[in-house]
């Protein structure tokens, strides 16, 4: 769903040294929003536009953050983002 390139541009990155880092992100990013928000990966992609903002936080956040995450923090964050695709009123 999200790119290389996507997140790279989201992040302002122009180098390739953290590549395998983000790439990382971006797997660890997708199946959390999916874990939260309750979704499948049917589900995941028909609300691809929420899904897609709520993974490009969460890359940002853990990528900012390697070192002093609060995931509780990021979860709650995440829960209020993904809110309508948990409860199935989207």
């Amino acid at each position: 769903m999200i790119s290389m390139e996507e997140a790279k541009n989201y992040l302002r990155i122009d180098h390739n040294e953290d590549d395998k880092l983000i790439q990382n992100l971006i797997d660890t990013a997708k199946k959390l929003c999916m874990d939260v928000g309750r979704m499948d990966e049917k589900a995941f992609e028909l609300n691809e536009e929420t899904s897609g903002q709520a993974m490009l936080y969460t890359i940002a956040y853990l990528y900012e953050n390697r070192n002093t995450a609060d995931y509780k923090k990021l979860t709650l964050t995440l829960r209020a983002l993904l809110f309508a695709q948990r409860e199935g009123v989207i």
